[in-house]
């Protein structure tokens, strides 16, 4: 939409659009689809986003008689018996006595004049960057910073979608850096792809910095896979490492289709488990292939079954992460992270998709096992309310698949976890795939360009003005444009995100006074010094 964008409202409904007539001098190529436009009416200034643009006539021959017209015919009927019209949604309006703003629930009079959206405008409905609400990029047509309040976007899940290549790894890298400089929650990142620990690459080839180059002393890193990670020159706080008696049935399940389980399998894990205990993992597969067929018929499980069963948890063996026995446990070192106000990342170097999941629910069902504890402690009156905790999750649907995402701890999270001040920041190029209840409880979507109708159709379940939306999210071009809408944005808008380049580093390593001061409320503040404090020379810390 252009500056000169100008029209007065000729029709609409206040369940609808608005029909704006715009003026002569009004460039129709101008008008995209998504864009912001006010309307001024005596009490109230209406906040909307364009719909659609059409061509309206007095009579239909007359399109045709305009569209061939020329010299003075053409300036006479255009404008007059062919005009354009543009529909427009309203989302907030702003009482001009009072000065709220709220939901658009009143209609304008009719002829109220329209106009191109403003710079005083976008800070009028986003606000202006400060300690919590990040910039994360600017309205197609306007060269003024679009905000997220994070404190909103930490109260309930998140979601980053969008197809491969179309710049959701770098938004949600913003995101996370965001996050991190206001201080508002702690951060675990669980980094499938070595993108947001050290460094990662730009959709050209160059690298770009990480969490922990962005934030040294806030940002601890951990790895699964030692020697990727020093074979790329970064060194890292600790290696993680699991023990067998860690594993349970729910996170076997969530392996199903990669270990190829079949239905049966969890009631067989379940009665294994009830029958050996914490230790059932290590004593089952201790098992002899002679004893398997005495075993099955003390435990009523079918013998075949069980010897397929085996075999299968065997590919578990393979992760060089798994050990039988560890000295120490890192899930409290994680957790003691977080509470002194520093973020975590696990690098998972090249450890397979079968691994990621793994460790990921593991860790995620001891820390909501801890929140939730803490929660209710603090509810009872006795310590602080946990620091809000936002788990940044890629390839999400692989755990929050409609088959198990019932099962899950990331299920768990996403359904009913904001009461223990615990959620979610999924990251995936297939919403589709994400169980529908799990969606519709995510508060705030950023969604790069889908085309998968599937996708679409799924990702704007629910939505409010998802017909508007839907138009917006095919107008997105293929590298860094976003549709974001939902609790931490007043109203849906289109914008460039930002770049991720050095004025972008100068930025967050300034950083807001503001979000260190959320830190130190909590007593969360800590020198850059004390990860040596924590860690030492340590090299593997043990879960």
């Amino acid at each position: 939409m252009s500056a000169a964008m100008r029209g007065r409202i000729v029709d609409g409904a206040s369940a609808g659009d608005l029909l704006a007539k715009l003026d002569p001098g009004t460039s129709v190529e101008e008008v995209k689809l998504g864009n912001f436009a006010v309307v001024e009416g005596r009490k109230h200034l209406y906040f909307c986003l364009v719909a659609d643009v059409r061509y309206q006539a007095l009579h239909p021959r007359f399109l045709v008689e305009a569209a061939e017209a020329e010299g003075l015919l053409k300036d006479v009927l255009w404008g007059t018996a062919v005009y354009p019209l543009a529909a427009l949604r309203p989302s907030l309006e702003l009482d001009l006595e009072a000065g709220e703003v709220r939901q658009a629930r009143t209609l304008p009079e009719h002829g109220s004049p329209v106009r191109a959206a403003a710079e005083e405008d976008i800070f009028r409905i986003f606000g202006a960057p400060s300690a919590t609400r990040f910039a994360v990029g600017r309205p197609l047509e306007l060269d003024v910073p679009v905000c997220v309040d994070l404190a909103r976007l930490v109260q309930r899940s998140a979601g980053v979608f969008g197809m491969s290549g179309t710049g959701k790894t770098f938004l949600t890298r913003l995101l996370l850096a965001g996050l991190v400089r206001s201080g508002v929650a702690g951060v675990l990142v669980f980094d499938a792809h070595n993108e947001y620990g050290w460094e990662g690459r730009s959709e050209d080839g160059p690298r770009v910095k990480g969490l922990k180059q962005l934030f040294p002393g806030r940002v601890v890193l951990y790895t699964l896979d030692p020697e990727s990670t020093r074979a790329r020159g970064v060194r890292a706080d600790g290696a993680l490492h699991l023990a067998y008696r860690q594993i349970t049935p729910e996170d076997i399940l969530l392996l199903s289709s990669s270990l190829n389980l079949n239905p049966t399998a969890y009631e067989s894990l379940v009665a294994i488990r009830n029958r050996e205990g914490r230790d059932w993992f290590t004593r089952f597969l201790r098992l002899e292939p002679a004893e398997l067929e005495a075993y099955a018929a003390e435990a009523g499980l079918h013998p075949g079954a069980l010897a397929a069963l085996r075999r299968k948890l065997e590919r578990l063996l393979g992760l060089p992460f798994l050990r039988e026995e560890v000295p120490h446990d890192a899930v409290e070192d994680i957790l003691d992270c977080l509470g002194r106000g520093l973020h975590v990342v696990v690098e998972f170097g090249r450890t397979p998709a079968l691994g990621y999941m793994l460790v990921a629910n593991i860790l995620t069902r001891r820390i909501h096992e801890v929140y939730v504890a803490r929660t209710e402690r603090y509810l009872a009156g006795e310590g602080r309310e946990p620091t809000p905790l936002v788990i940044a999750i890629e390839e999400a649907h692989r755990f929050l698949d409609p088959s198990v995402s019932r099962e899950t701890t990331f299920g768990t999270i996403a359904r009913e976890m904001r009461k223990y001040n615990v959620t979610l920041l999924v990251v995936d190029q297939r919403p589709s795939r994400i169980d529908a209840e799990v969606l519709s409880q995510i508060g705030t979507k950023f969604a790069c360009r889908l085309e998968d109708e599937d996708d679409v159709a799924a990702l704007l379940a629910g939505a409010r003005d998802a017909r508007v939306l839907r138009h917006a999210l095919a107008t997105l071009d293929h590298r860094q444009q976003a549709l974001l809408f939902g609790q931490a944005l007043p109203m849906p808008v289109v914008v460039r995100t930002r770049s991720y380049d050095e004025a972008f580093y100068r930025e967050v390593a300034c950083g807001p006074s503001g979000g260190a001061a959320v830190a130190a409320e909590r007593g969360a503040a800590r020198p850059a010094s004390a990860l040596d404090e924590l860690f030492g020379d340590v090299e593997e810390v043990d879960l």
